[in-house]
């Protein structure tokens, strides 16, 4: 029987009660490596984050909860799990971020996607904003590509009054989005414009990290929606 305990129960964590919460997101992990793209798995990666962070009591709570899995992704060492550590050290919580990339590091033998190397390597493009109606407040739509100019996607985040989000969605059929915008507009059902590139970065920020708490439905692309809104020009 071996005489280290940690061995058999695994890394030393600061919520050890979520031990096994922990370990089925890390086998939950093991569907990302057969994600078509780095956008489908950079959604699959914010909705995990998004679950933890809407559980925690507080932001301590969160950065350690984060801390923990990170700590059972590398224990676990699988294929997955690698891939998880990699889209968190893309896209995760900043202060993770650098932790994420030294535990995918360690599992450097693990292989990995042909995507994985694209994950959070976008850049913006347009700025849109689309009123609906003076109860329905601000939609910002903003767009992505990743390298190369591939994988147009947007950011799509409803503001309510005083600028509290109600709604945020990744949009991967950005065309088709904009085009029932427009034909919207011609039924004079909203008014679709340019939004300044200068102005939607700081409004977003403030937007996504000035609350404590957020409507459930944000919680899904919270972490993603970030990530892009910390790439916009702007403050």
């Amino acid at each position: 029987m071996p005489s280290d305990v940690s061995a058999v129960q695994g890394p030393r964590l600061t919520f050890p009660g979520l031990r096994e919460v922990y370990r089925a997101y890390a086998r939950a992990a093991g569907e990302l490596p057969g994600l078509p793209g780095a956008l489908q798995a950079e959604v699959w990666t914010s909705a995990q984050l998004g679950a933890l962070e809407s559980a925690a009591p507080h932001a301590e709570g969160r950065r350690a909860a984060v801390g923990d899995l990170i700590a059972t992704l590398r224990d676990a060492g699988t294929p997955g799990a690698r891939t998880f550590l990699r889209a968190l050290a893309a896209i995760g919580p900043t202060g993770a971020r650098r932790a994420a990339g030294r535990a995918a590091g360690e599992l450097a033998a693990q292989p990995e996607p042909e995507w994985a190397g694209s994950l959070g390597t976008v850049t913006p493009g347009l700025a849109w904003l689309i009123q609906e109606g003076p109860l329905d407040g601000d939609r910002l739509v903003c767009e992505f590509r990743y390298e190369g100019g591939t994988g147009l996607h947007a950011l799509a985040v409803r503001l309510s009054y005083g600028d509290t989000p109600t709604e945020i969605v990744i949009v991967g059929d950005v065309p088709g989005m904009m085009a029932a915008a427009r034909k919207a507009m011609q039924a004079e059902l909203c008014v679709v414009q340019p939004y300044d590139a200068a102005a939607v970065g700081p409004r977003l920020r403030a937007a996504l990290y000035g609350a404590e708490t957020y409507p459930e439905d944000c919680y899904p692309a919270l972490a993603l929606a970030r990530h892009r809104a910390s790439l916009l020009p702007g403050g």
